[in-house]
């Protein structure tokens, strides 16, 4: 599913303009994005999980060319499904 997909579902869903829909899902995305940024987690009940992991440095070596790289370390946003998700998928 597309994010253009997803506003025309919670348009017609929740009987909004698709304007408003849009509007509606650029908001969640950005709060759910300045939340983690933080470093803060976003629970949604019975759906997941977002939250940020470190992730430490590291050389690694690319098999074609046997040059190693550096890689930084960082945060990577990660997600755990909740049990009503994981259910409705293993379906």
């Amino acid at each position: 599913m597309t994010k253009r997909q997803l506003v025309e579902v919670v348009s017609r869903k929740a009987h909004l303009t698709k304007r408003a829909a849009a509007e509606a899902v650029e908001v969640f995305l950005n709060e759910v994005g300045r939340i983690l940024s933080k470093g803060e987690k976003v629970v949604l009940s019975g759906f997941g999980t977002f939250y940020v992991r470190p992730m430490k440095g590291k050389t690694v070596r690319i098999p074609k060319s046997d040059k190693l790289v550096t890689i930084k370390a960082h945060r990577s946003p990660k997600f755990t499904a909740g049990k009503k998700l994981k259910r409705q998928v293993t379906r």
